[in-house]
């Protein structure tokens, strides 16, 4: 288990998916699929190559969609010389940012053998700000690489999300059953990468 080295409780704010409708979608990252996850089957439907070391890739279950998702896995790799407690410390930051206008942010942090779990749980209001529109459960995987001759840092992540009245059953299944997902991503034999 990782050993919490940070915790400021449990955490509510809103992560926008930028992804669109993709007619073609590269697996650059090369990752045998579908990926499983929790008991759960996950395709790949949405890949990014911004820039020359950035690489994003998404996966749903069957039936799922990325505008309006209920679980999601997320695998970047930022090649380069990059640590993983660098960016679990810059997504921190951005976290602490966002609580400033949200004061239901909180997220725990572990560390193991030069890992970094970052838990978090962040929510975007209803239109008339007396509720909750969008809450999301976020568990980032922070790792090294270093194999074939391919150097950087690969984010394996899992999302959850609720939407309107689906909100408070979300929120009571999460209490029920808070460290299942931080387990699960912990346990997940991450894939080597290898560059398309």
């Amino acid at each position: 288990m990782y050993n919490k080295i940070k915790i400021l409780g449990l955490t509510l704010a809103l992560w926008a998916t930028t992804a669109a409708a993709q007619s073609k979608v590269n697996d650059y990252l090369r990752i045998p699929g579908p990926i499983q996850l929790n008991n759960t089957s996950y395709n790949l439907v949405w890949t990014s190559h911004p820039n020359n070391n950035y690489y994003k890739q998404e996966y749903l279950t069957a039936g799922d969609n990325l505008e309006k998702f209920k679980s999601l896995v997320t695998v970047d790799f930022l090649q380069g010389n990059f640590q993983p407690r660098d960016l679990a410390s810059q997504k921190v930051e951005e976290l602490k940012k966002l609580k400033a206008t949200n004061p239901m942010i909180n997220y725990n942090v572990y560390e193991k053998n030069q890992e970094y779990i970052l838990d978090f749980l962040i929510s975007q209001a209803s239109a008339d700000g007396k509720g909750i529109a969008i809450i999301e459960r976020n568990v980032y995987r922070y790792h090294a690489v270093g194999n074939n001759g391919v150097k950087g840092l690969l984010l394996f992540a899992a999302s959850q999300r609720a939407y309107g009245a689906e909100v408070t059953a979300f929120l009571k299944k999460l209490s029920a059953e808070k460290s299942k997902l931080v387990d699960a991503v912990a346990a997940y034999k991450l894939p080597e990468v290898s560059i398309k």
